[in-house]
């Protein structure tokens, strides 16, 4: 190993002046002048003599486990590294036991081959000799990286890798609630530590090897939306010598069935907890709480968890179920115009109250008596717009609370959101998002996943809960660029960039790109 003096510093000398100060004396081993020094010899005959380096390995071995990619850092603790990364660099350090005996001062790594197994690390350290003589040496250590697989991907292997199990379900019709779940679990990287995400009918299941570990995503899933939650727990061994056990834990979180554009029916109690809304309401927004909306007045109101499962309800309608119209005529409502009575909760100032004449769409050119209804949509209909409504009348609804209303305060039709045509929205979609699962086959799937992808061009306060990428498949069309159009999109500025590198055996650096999922449930 070549090694390299930088000098040496006369420490312990004492302080000469005038011509002191340019004595020279004779190397005692060479016989040549040399400046005075406690040990009074020259740089080459110290490096023959003295090393102090030599309590500190040249080599060394680390450990690494190729399903996880991490580090053992001993005794028994693996540590995510990346190539000539700050965590590496302290990996290594710490693999070499000789360094408390000399002072470090720089230490960084050389260049080596990725495939070779091999990572060399510089280092330049000070030694002080006999008689105060302080040396600065430069050496490199080899380390060679060995093949270990670590306990977690071992139990992985032996296929008893997990000892918590979270149980994520939604059992209702529509899983528009579930995806944005989904985006704020990647959003958030709530899902970091799972050992194995397995899709399920209904939901994901979650494992992970430890229990904080699970009750930290069941914290956050129960932070993120409206739940509720069950433990269990089943015995697995038992000690009777150490009384010691070992127990599997279970946790299902069951969030609540209702979804975005969900037409759900108060009960009476609750329409006065929350203002004296109408019976039949609207879901506007499930984050933490559920945020209704009265199509008839848009007065709002907030459920927040804990009020809702003491009292649950379900929708009585679901998008899946939406029936599109064409506005004939409609009249906004003014503020000032709008009657107020005592007791009434909080009105949204973004939605306009109007009157509204449509006709269903199937109709158009035959029905000439169009359905008068009120709705909380007249800051963006005009007339000849398409919209999604619900048609009460002929719905199969099977809900106690709906049959307990009298007929006059059923509207003939709810209307939900203006409707957009379909491929001019696919067509204009520059844009993608990342999932937990792979890709759904079923139809109803698909169309709820579409719905969703609606709902975050449509609604910013959603979609800046999000990470949106931007697709490189897609080009930006010119239409769109020229005049952008009536349909809501997002924007670049919103988007952020995606790229995923793909190393092969005989190819290195080359750049792929990920290709846009549909989750399965």
């Amino acid at each position: 190993m070549d090694h390299e003096y930088a000098g040496v510093s006369p420490l312990g000398a004492g302080d000469g002046k005038g011509a002191a100060s340019n004595a020279v004396v004779l190397c005692c081993e060479c016989g040549v002048a040399i400046q005075p020094n406690p040990a009074n010899m020259c740089v080459t005959c110290l490096r023959n003599h003295v090393d102090i380096t030599e309590n500190i390995p040249k080599q060394a071995v680390l450990h690494f486990c190729r399903n996880c990619e991490r580090y053992l850092q001993p005794p028994n603790e693996w540590i995510q590294a990346s190539l000539e990364s700050r965590e590496l660099l302290a990996i290594c350090l710490k693999k070499l036991k000789g360094l408390k005996d000399v002072k470090l001062v720089d230490a960084g790594f050389i260049w080596t081959e990725q495939h070779s197994k091999r990572i060399k690390v510089k280092l330049t350290v000070h030694g002080e000799i006999t008689g105060g003589t302080v040396l600065q040496q430069v050496f490199v250590v080899e380390f060679t990286v060995q093949n270990q697989m670590c306990n977690d991907c071992h139990r992985t292997e032996a296929k008893d890798f997990w000892r918590c199990l979270v149980q994520v379900r939604q059992r209702a019709d529509n899983k528009k609630t579930f995806y944005y779940l989904e985006q704020l679990i990647l959003k958030h990287k709530a899902h970091e530590n799972t050992l194995g995400i397995k899709p399920e009918h209904g939901g994901l299941d979650f494992f992970y090897a430890s229990d904080n570990h699970a009750r930290r995503m069941v914290d956050f899933l129960l932070t993120m939306v409206p739940g509720k939650v069950t433990t269990s727990k089943r015995l697995i061994s038992h000690d009777i010598h150490s009384n010691n056990y070992n127990y599997k834990y279970n946790w299902s979180v069951e969030i609540a069935p209702v979804s975005k554009d969900s037409a759900v029916c108060l009960s009476k109690k609750l329409r006065h907890q929350l203002g004296n809304l109408s019976p039949l309401v609207l879901v506007n927004r499930v984050s933490s709480s559920i945020h209704l909306i009265d199509p008839l007045t848009a007065q709002i109101a907030e459920l927040t968890s804990q009020v809702y499962f003491r009292a649950p309800f379900e929708a009585i309608c679901n998008p899946k179920q939406l029936v599109e119209y064409v506005v004939m005529d409609i009249d906004v409502i003014m503020e000032k115009d709008r009657k107020t009575y005592p007791g009434q909760g909080q009105v949204s100032f973004k939605h306009a109250l109007c009157d509204i004449w449509v006709v269903r769409a199937s109709e158009l050119g035959i029905n000439d008596n169009p359905i008068h209804t009120r709705s909380h949509l007249g800051h963006l209909l005009k007339v000849g717009d398409s919209v999604m409504g619900y048609n009460t009348g002929e719905a199969n609804i099977n809900d106690q609370e709906f049959d307990k209303l009298s007929p006059e305060l059923i509207p003939d039709v709810i209307l939900v959101r203006k409707h957009y045509d379909r491929q001019t929205r696919l067509s204009q979609r520059v844009w993608k998002i990342k999932h937990l699962a792979a890709e759904a086959t079923d139809e109803r799937s698909k169309y709820d996943y579409h719905e969703f992808l609606d709902d975050l061009e449509e609604n910013e306060d959603i979609r800046g809960q999000v990470n949106i990428y931007r697709d490189t498949n897609k080009t930006i069309p010119i239409e769109a660029e020229a005049t952008g159009g009536d349909v809501p999109q997002i924007t670049l500025e919103e988007m952020l960039e995606d790229m995923t590198l793909e190393c092969a055996d005989d190819e290195m650096g080359e750049e792929g790109g990920a290709e846009e999922a549909e989750p399965q449930l």
